[in-house]
């Protein structure tokens, strides 16, 4: 009886190992933007690709719209392991103490995509990407949102008409910094507050891609937004450090050729999801949407760019030239 019960409770553990070996890998993927957006989707592409890849090995859970972690929460959660995968804006780096990231958020350092993934499809955007790992955190790649544009409840044709407004904006030095050469107010808030605080009157207004506000239905809540394309949003796509090395080759290898593959995604539906936004908001009739002329744009363009040379003591004059480099773009000849 004894060796029967012997051999019995070794086929029970044998199974239960068997069965363990054989559950998936789970990877929480949280995110803080709707579903519909550019980033909700390329995180949905990303899931079934994974999946698909893998055979089963791997199943990805995205979390979107702050279900899990509103802005603040996130960074921590994936460094504490209670989520694996992010794709937090590429502001949130700088308070982490990574401040190169902050380049990103310089007004009108990119021209348009081309001039954008010249760096974060090369050696300068893999280089800043590298900065997180003693952070515990694996930078995968990046993903675009968009150009971001200024909207109000008050028309906006020049730098001068957003004196004196308070601009929600995410956690930046250098978006701080913006907003008060222009002589506006700036304030700090998370995305997931933004809608309510336009809606009340706690902020005057906003800068977002036109895919974020229509998304969020921040155009109900804003009489007037103008396409001034002065900054860049968008996202890195990240890991948590012990996970990803801990992940089996084969596995990891199959994450990265999914990531590859939802990253000319993502950036393939970025332009195209806010060009359809901005013409939505137009439809909607609740926001006056205003093109400034060339002339026009270059006065926020003049406006904004001494920005760069304020942050350069914070972000790195060298970097900053660096992407000067890649893009062609001189200040000096504005």
């Amino acid at each position: 009886m004894k060796l029967r019960t012997i051999l019995f409770s070794l086929a029970a553990v044998g199974f239960c190992t068997g069965a363990a070996a054989q559950a998936p890998i789970v990877i929480k993927f949280s995110h803080v933007v709707a579903a519909d957006t550019p980033k909700g989707k390329a995180s949905e592409f990303f899931k079934k690709r994974a999946e698909e890849l893998s055979k089963g090995k791997v199943k990805v859970e995205v979390y979107a719209n702050s279900a899990l972690y509103k802005d603040k929460e996130e960074l921590e959660a994936l460094q504490l392991g209670a989520v694996q995968m992010l794709a937090p804006s590429l502001a949130k780096f700088g308070p982490l103490g990574v401040k190169e990231f902050e380049v990103f958020d310089l007004p009108y350092i990119f021209d348009d995509y081309a001039d954008l993934h010249r760096v974060t499809q090369g050696p300068v955007g893999a280089g800043i990407l590298k900065r997180l790992e003693p952070k515990g955190i694996v930078g995968l790649a990046y993903w675009d949102n968009g150009f971001k544009s200024f909207s109000a409840n008050t028309p906006l044709r020049s730098p001068a008409d957003l004196k004196g407004k308070k601009l929600r904006i995410q956690s930046s030095k250098v978006l701080e910094e913006e907003v008060r050469t222009i002589g506006g107010l700036p304030q700090v808030m998370a995305f997931s507050e933004v809608y309510q605080a336009l809606q009340t009157g706690v902020v005057d207004g906003t800068e977002n891609p036109h895919s974020n506000m229509y998304t969020q239905k921040m155009h109900e809540v804003q009489k007037h937004l103008t396409v001034t394309d002065h900054g860049y949003l968008g996202y890195a796509v990240i890991a948590n450090k012990k996970f990803w090395d801990g992940l089996p080759a084969d596995v990891r290898g199959n994450l990265e050729t999914a990531m590859k593959e939802a990253t000319t995604y993502a950036n393939k539906i970025a332009q195209e999801e806010n060009d359809k936004s901005l013409e939505a908001i137009k439809k909607s009739g609740k926001t006056q949407v205003y093109v400034p002329t060339k002339d026009e744009k270059l006065a926020f363009k003049k406006a904004l760019v001494p920005v760069h040379q304020k942050m350069e003591g914070r972000i790195g004059k060298g970097l900053i030239e660096s992407i000067y480099k890649e893009t062609g773009f001189d200040p000096a000849k504005l």
